[in-house]
């Protein structure tokens, strides 16, 4: 095969693999706006929702805490915007924080009984909203 054939061949690939990418995008980007849209009149975003979710599977039931750093590569927010969102939905009283004792720089979430109580309340909505978005 020649140097031509090989670049039309990778170029043509390319195009598939690039279009395809944007065609996700423009998904996740349409899915999100929905779901921001349904949860709006709850006080909550997507994002907000997908860190109380977190929460709820990690700890269905005892509330147990987790590790800001474990929600951190879940979540696909940077560092400080995850922060800052888990203050947010602590000053709501959503979230308790607290400070890890055995590792001085981690810290604690816990979601609280209306942190939870306002997760079941949306969850239909959230999931509605993926329903509609992602069914083909």
């Amino acid at each position: 095969m020649g140097t031509d054939t090989i670049e039309r061949a990778t170029d043509t690939v390319g195009a598939g693999l690039e279009a395809r990418w944007r065609d996700i995008l423009a998904v996740h980007a349409r899915t999100m706006c929905e779901i921001d849209r349904v949860l709006h009149p709850h006080g909550l975003g997507a994002s907000d929702f997908e860190v109380l979710d977190l929460l709820v599977a990690d700890s269905p039931e005892d509330g147990a805490p987790c590790r800001v750093q474990n929600l951190a590569g879940r979540v696909h927010l940077s560092q400080s915007a995850l922060s800052r969102l888990i203050g947010r939905l602590e000053k709501d009283g959503l979230v308790t924080r607290s400070m890890c004792v055995e590792d001085r720089r981690g810290v604690w979430v816990t979601l609280t009984d209306k942190g939870r109580a306002l997760h079941a309340e949306v969850l239909p909505l959230q999931r509605a909203a993926l329903a509609r978005m992602l069914d083909d």
